[in-house]
């Protein structure tokens, strides 16, 4: 399956703001960001600030959020098209669906560092869902599912640094870090994403 693979600082950079795509890596002063916290390329320190288009506003949001999720434009315009089909709000509902694939949902779980670590975990066969194997990170994972990792990989060293360093669950999951599993207790709501995310742009962009 097509993935990305080029050097992920560099979406952070040409984002212009942190997307936490490394992991602990992005919580020291390694984090290229904070060393250069400018567009990537051989004219990016030297390049002038210019008044953004409102499809440009469009497009980068659009852009920030595929990255920060880890996934490619069909895909992402897929969940998309889903989220217009739903009842509610489409930003809203679009966020949801962002927020309950698997390897997501490993991930805010704390079992792997980053998404894209999380989507390694879940494609190599060691994420269960409901005692049984998915390796599909973009299955949608829905209320009253349980997400755990299998018992051959729960004292990997990856995992268990994860797990060490889980920061702040959010209230749509039920954790228990000891089994190693999730519990999903409802759809997550907008107040859930505390990332600075602006989906109206987003609904706009593929509105056009």
């Amino acid at each position: 399956m097509a993935r990305y693979t080029d050097p992920v600082c560099r979406l952070c950079r040409r984002s212009g703001e942190k997307l936490y795509l490394k992991g602990e890596k992005c919580f020291t002063n390694k984090c290229p960001f904070e060393r250069r916290p400018y567009p990537p390329g051989q004219h990016g320190l030297t390049r002038k600030s210019s008044k953004m288009s409102i499809y440009g506003q469009q497009l980068r949001e659009k852009q920030k959020v595929k990255w920060m999720y880890g996934m490619l434009e069909g895909q992402f315009k897929r969940f998309f098209r889903m989220a217009e089909r739903m009842p509610g709000d489409t930003g809203e509902n679009f966020l949801s669906l962002l927020e309950r694939r698997l390897d997501n949902v490993v991930f805010r779980a704390g079992f792997a560092k980053s998404r894209r670590q999380a989507r390694q975990f879940v494609r190599h066969g060691h994420v269960r869902v409901n005692g049984k194997r998915v390796d599909i990170p973009s299955y949608i994972v829905k209320p009253g599912e349980t997400v755990e990792i299998d018992e051959t990989f729960k004292n990997n060293p990856e995992v268990q640094s994860a797990v060490s360093m889980q920061k702040s669950i959010p209230a749509w999951l039920e954790v228990d870090s000891e089994r190693l599993s999730a519990k999903v207790l409802r759809v997550p709501q907008r107040s859930d994403i505390t990332h600075p995310i602006n989906e109206r742009l987003i609904v706009e962009f593929y509105s056009r």
